[in-house]
């Protein structure tokens, strides 16, 4: 009882909460980026895979809920965090020096973790409630039927003839709105700049990096950044510039037909 409030009232004990709780949040987004990149394959597939997910009932909201008190955590342990740090330094602490010396990433930090957020719940609204007013989703609405099985790593997720949301169109006319586009590339930058200092720190937290990994652990948390930036760009990039067409016979396809 003591170590669990411990991690509530200490500095360590809060540390260590926010490095565990960004470690499973780098995970949820690793795993979101993914499933949107099958937006690439054949409509079937993303839609089988978004059935898949729904039809999990109240596992998914169990999900949701564990995300959602780590998201809560996190961003409690971060205001936390931050006030001591600027009792413990006094007004001093804001030199030219010493803000020259951080990193851009750990400089924007909180700036960019405040983006986040706002483009976490914009997201969830447009692409799981709808934004008032948004054709793309209400247009999206309708269902559709599987014509092939999916699978997702040899699981199967859902069978052909299966009725479900048309998530393919959905995505693909989200993204074919320069603005909502525009807007989730800022956002995913951000948020890249945000992973990037925030799993390099967790790393030093949890006592995974020492002076023999430091220098490996660090390029591969570049690297993994870059590439998670270059994958969520390539979907409103390729969208907006017309180098992936929507598939003929969806919803989205209709609709682009109609507005050009």
């Amino acid at each position: 009882m003591n170590l669990f409030r411990n991690l509530f009232t200490s500095s360590i004990g809060r540390k260590f909460l926010m490095a565990v709780t960004g470690l499973v949040l780098v995970g949820f987004v690793t795993g979101h980026l993914v499933g949107n990149l099958q937006i690439f394959l054949p409509p079937d597939q993303i839609n089988g895979y978004a059935h898949f997910l729904q039809g999990l009932g109240p596992l998914l909201w169990g999900i949701r809920l564990f995300l959602l008190a780590c998201v809560a955590i996190h961003i409690w342990a971060a205001v936390v965090l931050t006030l001591e740090s600027r009792a413990a330094r006094g007004p001093e602490s804001y030199g030219v020096k010493k803000w020259l010396r951080a990193s851009v990433a750990s400089r924007y930090m909180r700036m960019s973790g405040v983006v986040v957020l706002a483009f976490i719940l914009y997201h969830l609204a447009h692409f799981t409630i709808g934004i008032p007013g948004d054709e793309s989703y209400k247009s999206a609405l309708p269902s559709v039927v599987l014509e092939n099985d999916v699978r997702e790593f040899g699981i199967p997720l859902a069978a052909a003839g299966t009725e479900v949301h048309d998530v393919y169109s959905m995505i693909f006319l989200g993204f074919a709105n320069p603005i909502v586009s525009l807007f989730y590339i800022v956002a995913v930058g951000l948020l890249t700049v945000h992973l990037w200092h925030g799993t390099d720190s967790l790393f030093q937290t949890l006592g995974w990096r020492n002076a023999r990994w430091a220098d490996g652990l660090r390029k591969v948390v570049a690297i993994y950044c870059i590439l998670y930036f270059l994958g969520n760009l390539a979907i409103p990039g390729a969208i907006l510039t017309g180098l992936e067409e929507p598939a003929a016979g969806t919803t989205a396809a209709a609709e682009l037909i109609a507005q050009r």
